[in-house]
């Protein structure tokens, strides 16, 4: 991937209260909100209004997780991103800018 940038998931997320107590997961929305976040800023591209054409779940990310957020643009416009954490992979999809719904 041609782009990357690091996020530590905080310990005191707020989401971590009802998801799950005990064994705190980030919800997935979290994720995506902070991976679209780091691919607009990282990228200059605009991604208030796009499509997330597909996403796959692979592993949770947990409070203190150093996780790696990699995109790359292809030349169709559509973003391709991958989140890790080490070795583990998070998360992966596509994103269409743009994209009406």
């Amino acid at each position: 991937m041609n782009n990357a940038a690091h996020w530590t998931v905080p310990l005191d997320h707020p989401a971590f209260a009802g998801h799950f107590p005990g064994t705190p997961i980030l919800p997935g929305v979290v994720l995506l909100d902070v991976a679209l976040q780091i691919i607009a800023d990282t990228s200059g591209i605009a991604l208030d209004l796009c499509e997330i054409s597909s996403v796959k779940f692979l592993s949770p990310a947990s409070p203190g997780d150093e996780l790696l957020i990699q995109h790359a643009v292809s030349a169709s416009g559509t973003i391709r991103f991958d989140i890790l954490a080490g070795a583990r992979k998070i998360a992966s999809g596509s994103i269409v800018p743009g994209a009406s719904v």
